[in-house]
């Protein structure tokens, strides 16, 4: 916004990510331990993650329903957790596709571990996601500096 009368600058806006804001553009407002904040958070989310899922898997042997389902538990943990850090990661270097995003929604709901950690690799070098919305901002700016005229500074006369 420009301080004088309140107006948004010319040209495109940088898009706001989430813990971030628009600090990602120039790195200021708290940027740095925002990116330690969401580092410490989201290991600490999937460790307690993972507390939570050992005491349900506690509570399947408890149960005594037997090896193959407590098998199949894990497999399926472990599977649907690497499905999800691998969709994750992709997502902060492109935009996922909304159909594909919805049907894979029950799997990233149960392999929510994977996506935790991918969260936590990706703020260890910059906030998730920062690549793609510099990408699409510098491309964004240099399409209206494109398309906006320019003036010479020079005055013709009319006669």
């Amino acid at each position: 916004m420009s301080a004088e009368n309140g107006t948004p600058p010319p040209g495109p806006s940088p898009e706001p990510i989430r813990f971030f804001g628009t600090t990602w553009l120039n790195h200021d407002n708290g940027y740095t331990p925002r990116r330690i904040a969401v580092a410490v958070g989201s290991l600490a989310t999937a460790a307690a993650a993972c507390v939570v899922l050992r005491l349900a898997y506690q509570g399947l042997q408890i149960a005594a329903i037997g090896g193959f389902v407590s098998l199949l538990m894990i497999v399926m943990f472990a599977i649907c957790s690497a499905m999800a850090f691998r969709h994750t990661w992709d997502g902060f270097t492109r935009r996922p596709d909304p159909d594909r995003q919805a049907s894979l929604r029950g799997l990233l709901a149960i392999g929510f571990v994977g996506s935790l950690l991918a969260y936590f690799f990706r703020s260890l070098t910059e906030a998730p996601g920062e690549k793609l919305h510099r990408e699409e901002y510098e491309a964004a700016r240099k399409r209206h500096e494109k398309s906006t005229p320019r003036r010479s500074g020079k005055k013709r006369r009319r006669a």
